[in-house]
């Protein structure tokens, strides 16, 4: 299936679906501790970024479209931060910054595939990838050359900066109404 014909397609139930190398896939619910997490983390975004009057948006679980195999992949992360506005509501955003997923134990493998595919696209200069069984993050930052790390930087405590949107908050604060955050 191409994205054209994957974006016109009435999928056979309301899950929410990414394609991956031409095939349709649903993606499962998300867990509580997910969605809390993605929640604080759109929440500590769009706060910031509306005290900065920045131009940029958070968008939850956008549609983007790698840079390789375009024709046959929209993935879709658990969120999005874009800087350009945009004239027309597309299906897809064209130009992120920076790009959040939220990892379950049940889909890494998915997840990372993402992941690798994200660094295709040209505008993105961040990725973070939240865990949901320990309060912890791996971050990938494009280098100045346009290259990405090998592999990604651990967090486990301290401070996370987001160079793309001028953001530094607490590791700990998306995990804030979590039972994570409890222990």
């Amino acid at each position: 299936m191409t994205v054209a014909e994957f974006l016109a397609w009435n999928p056979p139930s309301t899950k929410l679906w990414q394609l991956v190398d031409g095939d349709p896939q649903a993606m499962a619910p998300a867990s509580i501790t997910h969605g809390a997490i993605q929640s604080e983390l759109s929440r500590l975004i769009a706060n910031h970024l509306d005290e900065r009057s920045s131009p940029c948006r958070v968008v939850t679980t956008p549609g983007v479209i790698p840079r390789v195999q375009s024709e046959t992949n929209i993935r879709i992360p658990d969120l999005a931060v874009a800087c350009s506005g945009y004239d027309t509501e597309d299906s897809a955003l064209t130009d992120p910054v920076l790009l959040i997923e939220i990892l379950s134990p049940s889909n890494q493998a998915e997840t990372w595939a993402n992941v690798w595919t994200y660094t295709t696209i040209p505008s993105v200069k961040e990725i973070l990838v939240f865990k949901t069984a320990t309060i912890g993050a791996e971050f990938l930052r494009r280098n100045e050359d346009g290259t990405w790390p090998q592999w990604p930087l651990t967090l486990t405590t301290g401070n996370l900066t987001l160079e793309s949107i001028g953001l530094t908050v607490p590791l700990a604060a998306p995990y804030r109404t979590t039972r994570l955050a409890l222990k």
